[in-house]
């Protein structure tokens, strides 16, 4: 048992969940003191509104960056021994982003009254779209130099330019929030990341990748038609994830209040950051692993000692912020948001089964099972609509947590049935994949 445990502890895995956890706290921390202070200064109908921008924000990031971020840390994890290759791809990916973001930045100032009409129930805030559009080549620049990193394993380069991102977040949120209050806010949800750029740029500039003759050249149309099965992934999730939750918060404003909304945008924030450690160390070290393995036995014990490390985890951090709730919400948020202590049961019920079922889910990403990512995709943000809405109409706000729960505890049973061989079924011979 010992024995068991210490070899554990010495999997890459623990080793990156190690290493990013300094990057994890810095960037919990830089996100409670910001979520600590809006919330403070623009309350519950100011959280809700700040979910919609982000909600939007994730959209056209998406777009902008052309949905190949995912793409490009797999080739990149496949080709680095590969300089040719490693260059094609890069360069194609880069030409990529710039023309995509560009043209969705041309739409955010172009649609800028309408979208602020629309996502903030207000058009005078159409500024912060004509800041979005403006942020975008930056962001997206930065996103996809972030993924050439994640890419090629460099774990420490990816966490510190993490760790600088979360305080120029902080430190612009803070400032714009305590200056310009819900106006601030909304400015820094859409800058902050475009700001960073600029810091990444300083700490790559001495890498031997990181030049003009390495990165700008002729698009591939084979690696176009690579990144296109990417693509149709990351868009799918942009025009179903967040939109099924514009939607779920749009249906609570109409049938409640905003501040109503709020509680649950709250409960949002509070999954987000515990979660957080969960999803960046997948994406830095479990993402890339899923692609470089090659034979279905090495698959299976990958997956498998993630779960034995990640279960226990989860099972623990879950029952320990539920018994102290009312802690969670007194140094989160303020005393406003009492109300929403009835959510957190079946919100972070619903949360194990999420993580369970993307330890499976990112199989689809990593080995470009694009139809089945593509249906799954549409078919449980439909559902969740669905639920949210008959649950929302039967319990009342309540109803958004228990819809959420039960949907992702259906997509796990999913997850399982379609990689049920792959489990269950321990291969006699390394076949490859």
């Amino acid at each position: 048992m010992i024995k068991k445990a210490k070899n554990l502890l010495q999997t890459d895995l623990v080793k990156v969940f190690s290493l990013t956890g300094l990057s994890t706290v810095i960037k919990l921390l830089t996100s409670y003191i910001t979520v600590k202070v809006v919330a403070a200064l623009v309350g519950p109908g100011g959280i809700a509104l700040i979910g919609q921008l982000q909600n939007c924000t994730a959209i056209f990031t998406t777009f902008g960056s052309g949905g190949i971020n995912n793409g490009v840390i797999r080739y990149v994890s496949e080709h680095k021994t590969d300089e040719s290759s490693f260059k094609k791809y890069v360069q194609s990916g880069l030409k990529i982003t710039i023309y995509l973001s560009l043209f969705s930045g041309f739409l955010l100032v172009f649609l800028s009254s309408y979208l602020s009409q629309w996502i903030l129930l207000d058009a005078q805030y159409y500024y912060v779209f004509i800041f979005l559009g403006i942020s975008l080549l930056f962001l997206s620049l930065n996103n996809f130099l972030l993924s050439i990193l994640n890419g090629l394993q460099e774990f420490r380069k990816f966490v510190i330019i993490n760790i600088i991102t979360s305080i120029i977040g902080l430190l612009l949120t803070v400032f714009l929030v305590i200056n310009f209050k819900l106006e601030g806010a909304l400015i820094a949800t859409v800058t902050y990341q475009s700001v960073v750029f600029f810091g990444t740029i300083l700490f790559l500039k001495k890498i031997e990748w990181f030049s003009k003759a390495f990165l700008w050249g002729k698009m591939n149309r084979e690696i176009v038609r690579k990144y296109f099965s990417y693509s149709l992934m990351a868009v799918v999730s942009a025009a179903t994830v967040p939109v099924s939750q514009l939607l779920v918060r749009g249906h609570l404003i109409q049938k409640f209040t905003v501040e109503n909304a709020g509680f649950w945008e709250g409960m949002n924030r509070i999954s987000g950051l515990y979660l957080m450690l969960f999803t960046t160390s997948f994406s830095v070290y479990y993402l890339p692993k899923l692609s470089e393995i090659k034979t279905q036995n090495l698959l299976r014990k990958e997956i498998l000692t993630t779960y034995k490390i990640i279960t226990p985890i989860i099972i623990g951090s879950l029952l320990g912020i539920f018994l102290l709730k009312d802690l969670v919400i007194n140094i989160l948020f303020t005393s406003e948001f009492y109300p929403m202590k009835n959510l957190f049961f079946w919100q972070l019920l619903g949360d194990f089964f999420k993580i369970m079922s993307w330890i499976l889910a990112f199989l689809m990403v990593a080995k470009s099972m694009t139809k089945m990512y593509i249906i799954t995709e549409i078919l449980f943000s439909l559902l969740l609509v669905g639920l949210s809405y008959y649950f929302i109409d039967k319990n009342g706000v309540i109803g958004a947590t228990q819809s959420y729960c039960l949907n992702y505890f259906i997509y796990f049973v999913v997850m399982v049935i379609i990689f049920r061989k792959l489990l269950f079924k321990p291969h006699l011979k390394s076949a490859a994949l």
